[in-house]
């Protein structure tokens, strides 16, 4: 089972450390999983406007489209998620993540912005029917230390548990089958 990592920001590093926690709660309980790290800051991004795509964007698609699920981490800037990552969604097909397991990891700076996972990133998977497992991990920045390492305890006892739960659906998922019925 393939499973993708999606640092869906080009700032900052506490995306991309909340993700290298889980990947590692994620191999402790299942090492077979191929797990595949994509920073979007490696990429070069254009804006979903008709035009040609370019080779980057041809590759995170690809990425997509073969992964068998997700754990897309996500800063919160200024109450909403990276401008960037909804653009990255909005190049997949409809279908790419469908049945598919997704667990959400974010960051913020303010301990209200956790209602962004809800009420724009869960409706966002929701359409890509998506499994979304229903325990996300928001951290604050005060759950790191100047390095970026995760120090606060709670936090390593909920990525534990998401990555169970993540790990559970990704079982799960095995035996459902990927051809949809309708063609929406």
């Amino acid at each position: 089972m393939k499973i993708l990592l999606v640092d869906g920001t080009m700032f900052g590093l506490k995306t991309g450390a909340i993700l290298k926690q889980v990947a590692q709660y994620i191999q402790e309980l299942n090492a077979s999983y191929d797990i595949e790290l994509m920073c979007f800051k490696d990429y070069q991004h254009q804006i979903v406007d008709g035009s040609p795509l370019n080779e980057d964007m041809k590759k995170m698609i690809q990425q997509f489209e073969e992964a068998d699920a997700y754990i897309i981490a996500t800063p919160i800037f200024q109450a909403s998620i990276p401008g960037v990552l909804k653009n990255a969604f909005d190049f997949l097909h409809p279908k790419t993540m469908r049945y598919k397991p997704v667990s959400i990891v974010a960051n913020g700076g303010t301990y209200q912005h956790h209602l962004v996972v809800e009420n724009q990133l869960k409706p966002i998977l929701d359409y890509f029917r998506a499994l979304v497992t229903p325990n996300y991990v928001y951290t604050h920045t005060s759950h790191f230390d100047d390095n970026n390492n995760i120090v606060d305890e709670d936090v390593h006892q909920r990525l534990r548990e998401l990555a169970r739960v993540f790990e559970q659906y990704c079982e799960m998922s095995k035996t459902l089958p990927k051809e949809t019925l309708d063609q929406h």
